[in-house]
């Protein structure tokens, strides 16, 4: 993995995302090359894609939807999500979003 999926940035984290619209439910699938791979529960039309995963990550994250913006691939699977969010660290955003795995 040549860069990693959730970083710090000036004005808060940034994680880098790969979207499966049109899943039977919303769930974190794991790590695809430098992305985390998320099945939505949502079409990708209108934007519904987009708003079910600011409200899915905000939900995880339990951080208010406002605090997400979507700052690069709104229209395509591969997004780059900026989390600005008081007190939130990078190591909180991995746990919460990718709980350790027994290896």
């Amino acid at each position: 993995m040549s860069r990693d999926w959730c970083c710090q940035i000036a004005n808060g984290i940034r994680v880098a995302v790969l979207i499966m619209p049109n899943a039977k439910k919303s769930e974190i699938s794991g790590l695809f090359d430098d992305s985390l791979k998320i099945r939505l529960q949502a079409q990708p039309i209108e934007g519904k894609a987009n708003d079910a995963l600011i409200r899915y990550i905000a939900g995880l994250l339990d951080i208010p939807k406002s605090a997400i913006a979507i700052a690069h691939g709104a229209t395509g699977k591969r997004k780059i999500l900026e989390i600005s969010a008081r007190g939130l660290t990078v190591d909180a955003v991995k746990q919460a979003l990718l709980p350790p795995t027994d290896n």
